[in-house]
């Protein structure tokens, strides 16, 4: 386990996790923000607005008299009061109104509100309003702007009605200044809780990596416990011990084989080296030559059981290469009939055939070849009597049908199922136990299938069977034509 906490995958998958969503939430926010200023600026300009309008037409209504000044201040006084008071920490008045009334004749204007009213009165001489339009301005000695709206009077007098800016600003400030006290606070213990869920769901990824170090080539029995759930890493460790599975059955078949071989190749090698040793030995040029064919045979017979293991264990592992073409099995076997018959005939054995015509299978002729050499050849070596043999080809169901049946002594009863295994072999074989390993393998790889047992009568019988070629409709149709 690492020891230093940032250098692990949960924490960097957890500042991450943590930035995504603070970067996220904090646009989200702005973007809010954004809606809620404009929503309050606009609830400001409305009321501006309506308020101007009302002012304007009470002062417009009004009589020119001595107390048209009181009444208009007065109607201003309630309009400023609408506003709910925003006060600050120090309990000051933040969203201050104010209300004048500028007369075309020069006089006094009419103002309500506090402060100085000639600098309300100088920056709004210095803007440039539009009527009917809440706009912004900035008074001297004011920390926030005011929206101020103008309403042109009949007789030329202008009205106008503002409001500071410092309440609105001051309840954006504490909606932004809370958000960043949750937002901080969220991202936090997003974080906590991204970093333990991380950390839990990497230990468990770390026990696997700690059982695949501890696995080596001489113990392989380790296994990842398998929780009960079926999330990702659960699958994980049942991939992973399936793989252990798979990987110490190859390693003990290996080792089976390799043993085997081993064994296997003993006796010939010391044969060979025995007759090159007593080659050596001997100056007749006759019988240096007899030793020396001797050992040439006795390497080939080593070479076959080489090639044939190496094919075997490339067909088991999937991974035999096969040249598919359509070929004539009725001619494939008759022609090793043919060339297997002159070895029946010299131990007395009885080779009949029934072959049906052109039975077209898709397959790899070498392969196929060396399967059928393998099947005639496992008769001529298992079978010490003069025995009978009989060979049979069909097609049938869409398969291809070959039977090797004869009357000998049949599988000897430890074999029974396991004849298909390599280096499998009766007590008295001279073989090595890899011909019908191999015809199982060639036949499987082609998608078909092979079978033993024993005759009623006495004898054993091998059914091969292969999928017919597509060519095979083609065929047949001709022969009935």
């Amino acid at each position: 386990m690492p020891k230093n906490t940032r250098s692990t995958a949960a924490w960097r998958i957890s500042i991450w996790t943590t930035m995504a969503f603070a970067v996220g939430t904090a646009v989200a926010f702005f973007i809010v923000y954004g809606f809620v200023a404009k929503g309050v600026r606009g609830h400001i300009d409305a009321w501006l607005a309506g308020e101007a309008e009302v002012l304007a037409r009470v002062s417009a209504d009004t009589p020119r008299d001595s107390v048209y000044d009181r009444i208009v201040e007065e109607v201003a006084e309630l309009a400023t009061q609408e506003m709910p008071k925003e006060l600050n920490s120090r309990g000051q008045q933040l969203n201050s109104v104010f209300f004048l009334q500028v007369n075309p004749n020069n006089s006094d204007p009419l103002w309500v509100g506090g402060g100085s009213k000639e600098r309300f009165i100088e920056a709004i001489r210095n803007a440039n309003l539009v009527p009917g339009v809440p706009q912004s301005i900035h008074i001297a000695g004011e920390k926030a702007p005011y929206r101020v709206v103008l309403r042109d009077q009949s007789l030329g007098s202008r009205v106008y009605l503002g409001i500071s800016d410092r309440g609105a600003r001051h309840t954006l400030h504490q909606l932004t200044r809370r958000f960043f006290a949750v937002w901080a606070g969220v991202a936090v213990f997003g974080f906590l809780i991204s970093y333990v869920s991380a950390r839990r769901t990497l230990l468990r990824i770390e026990r696997i990596t700690e059982t695949a170090s501890h696995i080596g080539s001489e113990d392989m029995s380790e296994r990842l416990p398998e929780p009960a759930n079926s999330d990702e890493i659960s699958r994980l460790a049942r991939t992973f011990n399936h793989m252990l599975d798979r990987i110490q059955s190859s390693v003990n078949q290996l080792r089976a084989v390799t043993d085997a071989v081993a064994h296997d190749l003993k006796s010939p090698v010391t044969s060979i080296r025995g007759t090159l040793e007593t080659a050596l030995l001997q100056n007749d040029e006759d019988k240096l030559r007899d030793s020396i064919g001797q050992a040439i045979e006795g390497l080939d017979g080593v070479s076959q059981v080489l090639n044939t293991t190496l094919d075997l264990a490339e067909a088991e592992a999937g991974a035999l290469k096969l040249d598919r073409q359509p070929i004539d099995l009725s001619d494939a076997v008759m022609q090793l009939i043919d060339l297997y018959q002159p070895a029946m005939a010299e131990r007395h054995h009885v080779l009949t055939a029934d072959i049906a015509e052109h039975v077209m299978v898709d397959a790899d002729a070498t392969l196929i070849n060396r399967t059928i050499s393998n099947l005639l050849e496992n008769e001529l070596v298992h079978l010490r009597t003069p025995s009978k043999i009989r060979i049979s080809l069909y097609s049938q169901d869409g398969s291809a049908e070959l039977v090797v049946q004869d009357n000998g002594p049949g599988f000897p009863p430890d074999i029974g199922a396991r004849a298909f295994e390599r280096f499998v072999k009766g007590k008295h074989s001279p073989g090595h136990g890899l011909g019908l390993a191999f015809v199982d393998a060639v036949v499987q790889s082609h998608g078909g299938r092979i079978r033993i047992s024993d005759r009623p009568e006495g004898g054993a019988v091998i059914s091969v069977s292969l999928p017919l070629s597509l060519a095979q409709p083609a065929y047949a149709a001709e022969m009935q034509s």
